[in-house]
């Protein structure tokens, strides 16, 4: 894919988008309408204008050059899901755009149809575009109620809308308040520290830049480390051993060494990335326990601990003593950058925890075993589901359009406050994450729509949730395989989300 693609893709769609276009506001229902729809659009286009003003030099679509690029050449290769992320310094993520949320805690002022949904949504289901198989599917948040379906229940492959059902059981596994920690301990008649990896792939050995602050520090362990030795008056050469016992089974994906992942490991730094960046595709170590240790020997030997050798691998006794820790932020905070960034590696960690809270192995097929059964307790549709993996690069994975729909229709309940991050981390159209550059200025989508993208060589897909021209909140799902214009698919998608958003969705 070369680098004029992007421009190419945010034309074509224009023409149907126009026809898809909502009436001025002042032509809607009524005057709380346009305050939930307008007023609260308006407000997230001002706070995303002063977020990207400050993060930096960014080009006309919201992300670097550079990065763009980049991403788009790897999507060229292996079909990664990561076209469009911001770089270091950009915005945080998951912004609470209120026009997004708007239908997360307003009523609505009319109940959606059926009728009117398919006469939006089946022109554009019919596009060449979308590939020989397609499904599509929208549900009514507040009463659960299925508006529209096409081919609900037929499991396709996801992608990277697999990391919903991630996300999902996660929360519902641990809870959104866990933390995930790395911490450093002492054996016992010895002077060998052990570092030992708490599966927070977060974990950064840098000084500063993004998702630094509020993330777990290997410095700060450092730091600790160094003077809780001083205090037991350790003195002489210290040995450095680290621990990856918290997970099991095979590190490297199936689909093999790639930039989109780097091998699982329960102790990482900065996600075994080689540069300098926090998302997208990078170089990744092949070993990034034995990276992450030996950076910790060297920010040790900085604060005066005679470090010997090379840190080797070992396993932290149940009699060591306890030095230090740093912990990462809430399970939330995970699953928003997870979702906002399309991050395999957050994903895949977050599938082992939910298979040591479950009782399973904590490796690719015990975190499968896992997802699927916290979904069946939560009573989801899983006919023909498939968990392959916990991030979507796996094309094994099997999910339908009905059961995510259903998880995002869920994790947006009020009954399940634990799992509202699912909600609040998917990227918006036109502002963050896999979405910053995929809506065109004007469309009726941008603002409206919340959605995580999937994409791999021959397979989009859209999930995620909108609000209407009547302020309802909608869930949708749209799949499609066997595409041979990855563009053109995900023009058709997005038109799609920004044709039920226009929708003022009454019988």
């Amino acid at each position: 894919m070369d680098e004029h693609v992007t421009w190419r893709w945010l034309r074509r769609p224009l023409p149907l988008l126009r026809r898809l276009a909502v009436k001025p506001a002042g032509q809607l229902r009524t005057a709380k309408t346009w305050q939930v729809t307008t007023g609260s659009a308006a407000v997230g286009l001002a706070v995303a204008a002063v977020a990207v003003t400050a993060a930096g030099p960014w080009d006309s679509s919201g992300q670097r050059t550079a990065e763009r690029r980049s991403a788009a050449s790897q999507e060229a290769g292996g079909g990664a899901d990561h076209l469009g992320f911001p770089g270091s310094g950009g915005p945080g993520a998951a912004p609470s755009a209120p026009a997004v949320l708007a239908g997360l805690g307003a009523p609505a002022r009319a109940k959606p149809g059926g009728k009117a949904l398919s006469d939006v949504l089946e022109p554009v289901l019919k596009d060449r575009a979308l590939g020989p198989e397609r499904s599509a599917v929208v549900v009514d948040v507040a009463s659960g109620k299925r508006l529209y379906g096409e081919r609900a229940g037929d499991a396709l492959t996801p992608a990277s809308t697999t990391k919903i059902a991630t996300a999902v059981a996660a929360l519902s596994a641990v809870g959104p308040d866990h933390r995930l920690s790395t911490r450093t301990v002492l054996e016992p008649g010895s002077r060998e520290v052990v570092l030992v990896g708490g599966g927070d792939p977060t974990l950064t050995a840098r000084k500063d830049g993004r998702y630094v602050t509020g993330f777990a520090s290997l410095r700060d362990l450092a730091d600790d480390t160094a003077r809780a030795l001083k205090k037991r008056g350790t003195k002489g050469r210290v040995t450095l051993s680290y621990d990856t016992s918290r997970y099991a089974g095979p590190a490297q994906h199936p689909i093999g060494p790639n930039e989109n992942i780097t091998p699982v490991s329960s102790l990482m730094a900065d996600e075994g990335r080689l540069d300098d960046s926090t998302s997208g595709p990078a170089p990744r170590s092949t070993d990034p326990a034995a990276d992450a240790a030996r950076k910790f020997a060297d920010l040790l030997r900085e604060r005066g601990v005679d470090v010997k050798g090379d840190p080797g691998p070992a396993k932290a006794s149940a009699r060591a003593g306890k030095l230090a820790r740093t912990s990462s932020p809430a399970l939330s905070v995970l699953v928003e950058r997870m979702l906002t960034h399309s991050d395999n590696d957050i994903a895949e960690a977050l599938a082992r925890e939910t298979a040591r809270a479950s009782g399973e192995r904590p490796s690719f097929a015990g975190g499968s075993k896992a997802i699927r059964a916290r979904l069946k307790k939560l009573d989801l549709p899983l006919a023909g589901a498939k968990f392959a993996d916990g991030s979507g690069l796996d094309r094994a994975d099997r999910l339908s359009g009905d059961l995510l729909a259903a998880l995002l229709a869920r994790a947006a309940d009020r009954d399940h406050p634990e799992l509202r991050s699912v909600v609040t981390g998917l990227p918006v159209a036109g502002f963050t994450g896999t979405l910053v550059d995929r809506y065109p200025k004007g469309s009726p989508g941008t603002g409206l729509v919340r959605a995580k993208t999937g994409t791999l060589t021959g397979v989009n897909a859209l999930a995620g949730t909108v609000v209407t021209a009547d302020g309802r909140l909608l869930a949708f799902a749209f799949m499609t395989t066997g595409t041979t214009d990855a563009v053109g698919a995900q023009a058709a998608l997005d038109a799609m989300a920004s044709a039920t958003a226009a929708c003022g969705c009454t019988p």
